[in-house]
């Protein structure tokens, strides 16, 4: 007969492995998932590129600003409603990206946001945090923008004090008095239309890269696609799941063949 000791190791040994192999298989299969949810990414950046370049204006229908797609807007900007948002890194430097919005028609006060570009974060006295940097100087008069398409300026986590109370919050009115710049973190659009009283488009149009020498840097993000990496990390998981069961058959063939051998015993 088995010794009671044995048996509780087998029994712990079996729900071990049990639980493993569950878990491992979970990760596997959420592996999948984020694979699938890349190749849909993927997808749609492709399809948005693909689109004829979209003119934008007040009439523009919002179902054409679809994410990705090559845009242009023609109007004046609007630099003293200008943005700074934080802790947006370029070659794993920090710095800002530069929103200000361009004014398609001043009647109906009608503008979408830009993001012009990034510029390094540059450090104040000690003690009192970054600077504002240097910003080139916004051109006057009609221009005309060329970039690509998003729905929402890219959200970052926000940073909020030991006290509670939002860091980088944006002001209930713009502009602000003085030449500095509100620095935040996130920027939704229907905040900053609130805080401006201007009446925005429904998208953001992301400058694109030698639309202006201002040497502001446009090298965008772009989101990781590369779901063949998730599909390998999924196999992987899942090798970890089969030699977990099998250890867990191993553990029970060796249990019941004890079990077999004690029962055959002599004097059994």
């Amino acid at each position: 007969m088995a010794r009671p000791h044995s048996t509780r190791y087998t029994v712990a040994a079996l729900l071990l492995l049990g639980v493993a192999v569950v878990i491992l298989a979970s990760l596997g299969q959420w592996q999948l998932r984020r694979g699938d949810e890349r190749r849909a990414i993927l997808a749609a950046i492709e399809a948005g590129r693909k689109q004829a370049p979209l003119p934008l204006t007040p009439a523009t229908d919002p179902a054409e600003m679809t994410a990705w797609r090559s845009a242009q807007a023609s109007g004046v900007w609007l630099p003293q409603f200008s943005v700074l948002l934080d802790n947006r890194n370029h070659d794993g430097k920090p710095g800002y990206w530069l929103a200000t919005p361009l004014l398609l028609d001043a009647d109906a006060r009608r503008a979408v946001l830009v993001l012009r570009g990034w510029v390094p974060r540059v450090m104040g006295i000690q003690g009192q945090g970054p600077a504002q940097p240097p910003l080139p100087a916004t051109p006057e008069g009609p221009q005309t923008v060329t970039g690509e398409l998003s729905p929402r300026v890219p959200r970052l986590f926000e940073i909020w004090s030991l006290g509670g109370s939002e860091q980088s919050a944006l002001p209930a009115s713009l502009p602000v008095a003085g030449d500095a710049l509100p620095q935040v973190q996130n920027l939704p659009l229907d905040a900053y239309a609130k805080s401006t009283g201007l009446t925005l488009l429904p998208t953001v149009l992301s400058q694109s890269a030698g639309n202006a020498d201002d040497g502001l840097v446009r090298d965008w993000p772009q989101p990781s696609v590369d779901f063949q990496q998730n599909t390998s990390y999924a196999v992987q998981w899942f090798a970890f799941a089969s030699i977990a069961a099998v250890a867990w058959l191993v553990v029970l063939g060796g249990a019941i063949r004890r079990m077999r051998r004690a029962q055959n015993a002599p004097g059994a």
